[in-house]
This record gives C-alpha cells, structure tokens and sequence, in this order.
C-alpha cells in the first residue's frame, strides 16, 4: 500500500510536482489567423510586385501624352499651312482668269487694228 500512498502523495500532495496551466485556443482560431496572414502577405507582395509595373505604365502615358501633344500641334501647323496654301491658289487662279481676260481682249484689239491696218495699205 506504500507504493500507491507514495505516488498519491507525489502526485496530490505537498511535494507534487508544480504543474503550469496553459490555455489553447481552438483550432479553427489558428486557421484563420494563419488564412488572414496568408492573405496580407499575398496583398503585399501583390502591391511590390505591381508596383514596378504601374510606374512603368505611369511612364509610358505620360510619354504617349507628350507625344500626342506634339501631334496636335504639328497638325494644327499642317492645316494651317494647307488653308494658306488653298488661299494662295484661289488667288493665283483668280489672277490667272483676269491676265487670260486681258490677254484676249489684248489679242481682239491686235486683231481688230491689223485688219484696220490691212484694209488701209490693201486699198
């Protein structure tokens, strides 16, 4: 009977062991703290990985923007270039008609005073 009184008293006693008390949370706490760390590591990765992509898109409009700037100001310049260019035709197309004009009634009156001039010296 000693040996059960021994382990009793090691066990329940004065001399037993100290024993820590620990409290566990559930299992299903763990996995979902472990699922939301999961997450924000893989939104943080997401956004240091895509971020090199987005500066490099920021890049690139950026320069599509100065280059379309630059366009529409080249073809402002085109097409005021094409109105001076159809002014000057209408002008030196007018001109043309009206030294057409002189021309022949230059060529009538030349006409007009060598049959003049050969009805004088023919009579």
């Amino acid at each position: 009977m000693k040996p059960i009184r021994r382990k009793f008293r090691s066990n329940f006693g004065l001399t037993a062991k100290q024993v820590a008390v620990r409290s566990r949370r559930p299992w299903y706490f763990q996995g979902i703290l472990a699922f939301l760390f999961m997450c924000l590591g893989s939104a943080l990765a997401f956004l240091v990985l895509h971020d090199g992509e987005q500066n490099a898109i920021r890049l690139r409009l950026q320069q599509t923007t100065l280059e379309n700037k630059d366009l529409q100001t080249k073809l402002i310049e085109a097409q005021r270039e094409l109105q001076v260019e159809l002014a000057t035709n209408n002008n030196l197309a007018k001109e043309l008609a009206t030294v057409q004009d002189e021309r022949l009634k230059v060529k009538e009156e030349l006409v007009f005073y060598k049959n003049m001039l050969g009805r004088r010296t023919g009579k």
